[in-house]
């Protein structure tokens, strides 16, 4: 079959789709991403890339920590609430029951069966609107249930997916 040339973009398919949570002022605050990946294995590193923009941003300049909460296939609606609607226009501190881990700033979601608490090791402006943070994995915390000889199971978790330009 032939190649034709289309635009350029990163068209990675798929990606995770998850909840990133960050205190602003005390408060938690939720934002849906897609823009995140495994960075190295020890110490337990991961990146995500969030808009300057956005509230989340805000609290994670502030406190320097951030949670990953992987939800699951039932958790679509809250999912899409939390991206489409913004911290800056609602309070998103109600929307889940929260947790914290030993970080105490990174608010993390009871009803995701997977979440992570992260702190920032690094930061770069990618000076074309997003900041790609760098975390270290702290603690990540996993429904029992989830688990498959004491590692998530991606069909136990049933996480969703999110392919650019797609419906």
């Amino acid at each position: 079959m032939a190649k034709i040339k289309i635009k350029s973009n990163p068209y990675l398919y798929p990606l995770p789709v998850v909840l990133i949570g960050a205190n602003i002022n005390n408060k938690p605050n939720f934002m849906a991403l897609a823009w995140i990946t495994p960075v190295e294995h020890k110490p337990p590193l991961l990146a995500i890339s969030v808009h300057q923009s956005h509230k989340t941003y805000e609290g994670i300049e502030e406190n320097k920590t951030f949670s990953v909460n992987i939800p699951s296939e039932g958790m679509i609606k809250p999912l899409d609430y939390c991206g489409i609607k913004s911290g800056k226009e609602i309070d998103k501190s109600e929307i889940f029951e929260i947790f914290y881990g030993n970080l105490k700033t990174a608010p993390m979601i009871k009803e995701a069966p997977l979440t992570m608490e992260c702190r920032v090791v690094e930061s770069f402006d990618t000076k074309a609107g997003h900041q790609l943070y760098i975390g270290e994995v702290a603690n990540a915390f996993c429904e029992e249930n989830c688990l498959e000889n004491k590692i998530p199971s991606i069909e136990k978790i049933k996480p969703l997916i999110y392919a650019m330009g797609q419906r």
